[in-house]
């Protein structure tokens, strides 16, 4: 194919983006996702913004300006407030605390040790990222721009090489290159199948020639997941560009990023990044100069979980309920509007442009020998350092734990990790070691998924974990099949059984049966993965399913109906403040003399527990 003129020099836009930024004199990067937002960082960039009016203050820059970012990913320390130049990122800043860092750092020299960020092993201040264990330890490239740019600056994203890759793609004017170059790569789907994405796109091509479609998979539905969140917050231009290459590479001529009302900071980020491009001309008609043209819209879902399936998300597109459709036909034949459609979760579709720049073998360098590249993870529960992470491939769940996440809170012992959401499994203390890779998960049970990473301590209760994650599948459920609507609602009455202290020996055979049936006879994704969490469980937990059955125990002590609230006679002084404050009257006795509890009537409040002075009432 011949090579295309393009009438836009991306190499003179560059430049001209890094001009502008050297001219904000000193850039005080605050993170402006979702989580600090809700966190006060609206104020903070206010506040700045007002201590900054007077530039004559400043002793080495001239200038000082504000950069709203994206996620930085520590959400543990938000609202985090990062100085490259002075090199320093202060956490948990509060509106209050801006005059402090500007008096006493941006004007005099001297950082606020106490809005220093504080490593949980050496309890030492710790001054920037690089050697902040949380962020040194990572290797982004997806999320390489998140929280180092003003997320809704257009030359922002240019200036760090936004639309290069692009616009190397239209001048070479080689779809088929393009295409190669991803299958070489490695890279597999980050929606959590782990599917050859060169594979896709190459079956997706072999119907180019008509009307054809792109989507984008911006429904991320997993409990505590917000990866592709934070991209499409923190740098929407690397989507669209991502979104376009793919576009390009299959011969389509419109796409749709679907994303969950739930998230409305991205949503209008997006929408702003779309109209920019199209102002600049790197997206819609003769993207660049070329004869390629490419039309990008949002769809807002509803929040239905089930609509991670692609085909339940094509029927959302279409105005239909989310519903999966049995395959084949696949979308790559016939998809969207009955049209070939290619979809891509957006982490993967982020990586695209990264793989193009700097080439399929350094992206390959990177992982494992069947999983390349990096891997975005969503690190939560009990973790000192919870947020976003971006490692590569094969990383080990001790490291990620253990260094990136800097160990278990207070002291307590690591117990397992669900992995993978509600189709995922979980890892115990024996899979710390284990890669992180889409082969070695399924090995033991779990998978990738989108990426949550739920941290347990040994006070987590297993079963109750297993109930919850039945719980969101079942009311996630469609319906539409048998296995996974009548499946998952027995699963969870057996489960809420167990909690209750009223299971049976049996119940742990009905329900391996059951979640087998769920797993080999559902329509989708979601009814297959569904008993994931408790087949893992079992497997790796089962001795704390016989104590809640046999022994009527949870040894975590987290079931509520198990739980057995006493008064130690020997401590009581008979204040009454106990008995006064039972909502249900359960507690008897006489003033000056020792109170006794009625257990059939204790609703476990813990209200008595909470309110006697002498710490006379326990827990057994």
């Amino acid at each position: 194919m011949e090579k295309t003129v393009l009438n836009i020099d991306i190499a003179e836009e560059q430049k001209n983006a890094r001009a502008d930024i050297k001219q904000q004199g000193l850039r005080v990067l605050v993170c402006a996702g979702t989580g600090c937002v809700a966190n006060g960082s609206l104020k903070v960039i206010e506040k700045f913004k007002n201590l900054g009016a007077n530039v004559s203050v400043l002793t080495d820059y001239d200038k000082m300006t504000i950069v709203p970012t994206g996620c930085h990913g520590f959400c543990e320390q938000g609202v985090l407030v990062v100085i490259p130049d002075l090199h320093v990122t202060y956490v948990k800043v509060k509106e209050q605390d801006v005059e402090e860092i500007y008096e006493s750092h941006i004007r005099n020299g001297k950082p606020v040790e106490r809005l220093l960020y504080v490593d949980p092993k050496t309890h030492e201040h710790v001054m920037d990222d690089e050697h902040i264990n949380f962020y040194a330890k990572q290797t982004r490239t997806a999320l390489a721009n998140c929280g180092n740019i003003n997320a809704e600056s257009i030359d922002e994203a240019i200036a760090v090489r936004g639309y290069e890759a692009l616009s190397n793609v239209l001048k070479e004017n080689n779809p088929e290159a393009v295409i190669d170059e991803i299958v070489k790569s490695g890279l597999r789907g980050r929606g959590g199948g782990g599917f050859p994405t060169g594979t896709k796109w190459k079956f997706t091509a072999a119907n180019r020639g008509g009307k054809s479609y792109v989507v984008c998979n911006g429904d991320e539905g997993d409990p505590g997941a917000f990866m592709d969140r934070s991209v499409m917050e923190g740098d929407p231009h690397k989507l669209l560009e991502g979104i376009a290459i793919a576009a390009f590479a299959v011969g389509a001529d419109e796409a749709y990023i679907y994303v969950r009302a739930e998230y409305p900071l991205a949503i209008k980020r997006l929408r702003k990044a779309i109209a920019d491009a199209e102002a600049r001309h790197y997206l819609g008609n003769n993207i660049l100069g070329s004869n390629f043209n490419l039309t990008i819209h949002i769809k807002e879902g509803a929040g239905a979980f089930v609509c991670g399936e692609e085909t339940a998300l094509i029927a959302s597109i279409e105005g239909e309920r989310g519903m999966p459709r049995p395959k084949p036909p696949f979308p790559a034949n016939k998809g969207l509007f009955g049209r070939p459609t290619l979809i891509n979760n957006v982490e993967t579709l982020a990586n695209v442009p990264v793989i193009m720049l700097n080439g399929a073998d350094w992206f390959s360098s990177m992982g494992t020998e069947t999983s390349k590249g990096t891997k975005t993870f969503a690190l939560t529960g009990e973790v000192n350092n919870t947020g976003l992470i971006e490692v590569p491939m094969g990383t080990t769940l001790r490291q990620i734990v253990f260094d990136i996440g800097g160990g278990i809170r207070g002291g307590k012992k690591f117990k397992a990790v669900q992995i993978g959401g509600p189709s995922g499994g979980c890892l115990t203390e024996e899979h710390l070691d284990l890669p992180m890779d889409y082969d070695s998960l399924i090995k033991a049970g779990a998978m990738v998924g989108s990426g949550g990473l739920v941290v347990m301590a040994e006070n987590t209760c297993i079963v109750e974990v297993a109930r919850f994650f039945m719980n969101f599948t079942q009311n996630e459920s469609c319906g539409k099949c048998v296995p996974c609507r009548e499946g998952t609602k027995n699963m969870l009455k057996i489960l809420e059984k167990i909690v209750a202290g009223k299971g049976e020996m049996k119940d742990l055979e009905t329900l391996e049966e059951l979640a087998q049936s769920v797993k080999d006879g559902s329509l989708c994704g979601l009814g297959k993965t569904a008993p994931n969490p408790v087949l893992s469980t079992l497997k790796y937990f089962r001795d704390e399913y016989i104590a809640h059955i046999k022994d009527k125990k949870c040894p975590a002590g987290v079931c509520t109906a198990m739980k057995k609230i006493v008064i130690q006679p020997d401590l009581c002084k008979g204040c009454t403040k106990c008995a006064r404050n039972c909502p249900v009257g359960a507690i008897d006795g006489t003033i000056k003399q020792p109170h006794k509890i009625n257990q059939e009537k204790c609703i476990k409040c813990e209200a008595c527990l909470t309110n006697c002075p002498f710490k006379a009432i326990v827990l057994e």
